[in-house]
């Protein structure tokens, strides 16, 4: 029978550290859930005491939803225990997550405490933890540059005081898996009460290499493994969930270890993710780019074509990307949209199917045929929208443009339920579009970034347009999609001054 490991996800606390990647309480709920869905063992939900953001995160996702068990982060500091217990009393599965470094070189520098004040400081935490929940989690941060001997006395005693798993991190990415495979080996050795706890590990990719030493833990004993959607992470970013977990599953032959992840809900996951956060997943990815089951040489052609396993070693259905014939256009079905989101991996309540679907209606109109990403964009879209009050809602847009015209936008919106209309110029279109959206707006913003993505092929293809913003100390991003890139570049730019003006009240609710 094969063995379990604990899937623990850090995406909302140690991905959402990606420059860029800030996330909104409602958008980490609705990722909470995916990945409810998607069958984690642990969400680590944020950082309480870091902000009044991610303490409400924390709070809402340990009250909202099932499944998992739900983290807070502390800092091996009273305050940080105290906190990160407050946002999650009263869930049903709570843990709290404390850490502080047993490297010399974070010691000296960064802690300024010797290893007897760390040692001590660290059992304390552990216990004042254990006090609030049975389930403790502790970190000697920077592990794998420590001394093999302080870091397995440092183990013992936090054992000792209560903590149920400790977490080995190569938190600057420097181990190779030989190394770290040994690392985990000499804990098990030599850690005495070490049966009292799981060996969790979290390995961040500095030099490539998060995957391959989590995987070498797991085969030396550790039995949680810390990781995020995409691999998205401070700096090169933590190691892939999609990776661990495939791995695992396709090399059960030799590995004789698997997780409870539903895998057929990977593809949705990592969608949303990219979505939200605008990070967008290259496409030689592996498991969820989008050339990773991609075939153009025309000898992996013929063999794919003669049998499958010639070329695929995985199954593209087995994460959630679907191979059926079944063509979505303008002649399809509320009943057949349904079923493809299903196909997807997408439970939407019957409103937002309302809405998502009068959405594919207009887009099938524009499309000969729609494609899934073009019904992922969709959701997304919608999911994000429903969740954001609007202040701001265009009603029409109408642009002209070209060599020997000065580009020209008239657009109508909808601000704070009043209709009203405005036209201005610009150095180019979307230019034009945004300088009389401002005007309307009257936002101080400052625009940071611009991208464009064709989530499909073909030149009547959506184009999904990511666009940064900034006002004071909020930055935000905003997303949008649509055949027409000009629309798509506006409901980009509306989207994100709906968050500011949502982050803008949001905190001067909390000054009140």
């Amino acid at each position: 029978m094969n063995e379990y490991v604990k899937i623990f996800d850090t995406t909302l606390r140690d991905g959402e550290q990606s420059p860029g990647a800030s996330m909104n309480v409602e958008e980490k709920v609705i990722i909470a859930k995916q990945l409810s869905r998607l069958g984690v063992d642990v969400i680590e939900a944020g950082f309480a005491i870091s902000s009044p953001g991610d303490f409400e995160a924390v709070r809402r996702i340990s009250r909202e939803v099932e499944g998992p068990i739900v983290c807070s982060l502390a800092r091996a500091k009273l305050d940080d225990i105290d906190r990160a217990w407050e946002a999650l009393k009263g869930a049903p599965k709570p843990r709290i997550h404390t850490f502080i470094s047993t490297s010399d070189i974070h010691l000296k520098h960064q802690f300024r405490m010797t290893r007897e004040e760390a040692k001590k400081r660290a059992v304390e935490m552990v216990k004042r933890a254990r006090g609030y929940v049975d389930d403790v989690e502790f970190s000697p941060m920077d592990a794998s540059r420590s001394d093999a001997q302080y870091l397995y006395e440092v183990l013992e005693a936090v054992i000792a005081a209560g903590a149920s798993t400790v977490n080995i991190p190569d938190t600057v990415g420097y181990a190779i898996p030989s190394e770290f495979g040994e690392l985990i080996k000499g804990i098990k050795d030599n850690v005495p009460n070490i049966n009292k706890a799981v060996i969790s590990v979290h390995c961040h990719n500095d030099l490539g290499l998060a995957v391959a030493n989590s995987l070498a833990a797991v085969m030396n004993g550790a039995r949680q493994v810390e990781c995020t959607i995409n691999g998205i992470g401070e700096r090169a970013g933590n190691a892939s969930l999609e990776e661990i977990v495939m791995i695992l599953r396709t090399r059960r032959d030799i590995l004789n270890i698997d997780t409870k992840i539903t895998t057929e809900h990977i593809h949705p996951t990592s969608r949303l993710i990219s979505s939200i956060t605008g990070i967008m997943v290259q496409p030689n990815k592996a498991i969820v780019g989008d050339n990773a089951f991609a075939h153009e040489s025309g000898i992996h052609q013929d063999g794919l074509l003669k049998e499958k396993t010639t070329y695929e070693i995985m199954r593209p259905e087995s994460i959630g990307l679907s191979q059926s014939t079944l063509v979505m256009g303008k002649h399809s079905g509320r009943h057949a949209f349904k079923t493809r989101l299903k196909e997807l991996g997408y439970e939407l309540s019957e409103e937002n199917l309302n809405k998502a679907f009068e959405r594919f209606k207009v887009l099938a109109d524009q499309k000969k045929e729609i494609f899934d990403e073009d019904i992922e964009a969709i959701v997304a879209e919608e999911i994000l929208r429903i969740e954001l009050p609007e202040r701001f809602r265009l009603e029409k847009l109408h642009v002209a443009s070209g060599t020997e015209t000065v580009p020209t936008a008239m657009v109508e919106m909808f601000i704070d339920g009043r209709h009203e209309k405005e036209t201005g110029t610009g150095d180019g279109p979307v230019d034009a579009v945004y300088k009389t959206i401002a005007k309307m707006t009257k936002t101080k913003s400052r625009l940071l970034k611009f991208s464009v993505n064709a989530i499909t092929g073909g030149t009547d293809a959506q184009g999904e347009v990511t666009v940064r913003l900034q006002e004071d100390d909020h930055i935000v991003l905003g997303q949008g999609a649509h055949t027409d890139i000009i629309v798509a570049s506006a409901k980009a730019y509306i989207n994100a001054l709906n968050k500011l003006e949502y982050k803008k009240r949001e905190k001067k609710e909390r000054v009140v």
